[in-house]
């Protein structure tokens, strides 16, 4: 959930049951005049996006941002590759750590702070099938667990 102050336009859901998130950053994102008033419509989609390093830099990949109703027809490409904003340091440990253990970059979400957009990126492993089922059967249980504690404290009143 965000932070008072902010506002969430888009999250990625199905990258928390895809991917084990080891680490989170907040990043600032690059972007054109229409794509922020698309942003504050809604207009994103997050399912197949992820993040590269490329010659130094942080870019979102496969992020699709709806052309703003209200824009010239020429306003910006749907798919382009947009510059994610973080400090040189952070972006170094990113790619180091990608790189040396197999480590994937996935947009969590992107919201509104303070008037900026920014993207919530993640430094994930990909789980495979039967981890997908064992975290399943763990929050399940856990859930159970927590209506059983429920019940007992309902008893006692």
């Amino acid at each position: 959930m965000p932070a008072k102050g902010t506002k969430l336009v888009a999250s990625n859901r199905r990258a928390r049951h895809d991917y084990d998130i080891l680490e989170t950053f907040e990043c600032g994102i690059a972007l054109r005049g229409s794509e922020v008033k698309s942003l504050r419509d809604g207009k994103v989609q997050l399912k197949d996006s992820y993040a590269r390093v490329r010659d130094g830099e942080l870019w979102l990949l496969g992020t699709h941002i709806a052309p703003y109703s209200h824009a010239s027809p020429d306003a910006h490409d749907p798919d382009r590759p947009r510059k994610l904003l973080l400090h040189r340091a952070e972006i170094d440990e990113l790619m180091g750590r990608s790189q040396q253990e197999s480590l994937t970059l996935v947009p969590l979400s992107i919201y509104f702070k303070e008037g900026l957009a920014k993207v919530e990126l993640a430094l994930a492993r990909g789980r495979r099938r039967h981890d997908k089922r064992q975290a399943i059967a763990a929050r399940d249980a856990r859930r159970e667990a927590e209506r059983a504690m429920a019940r007992v404290r309902r008893r006692r009143r």
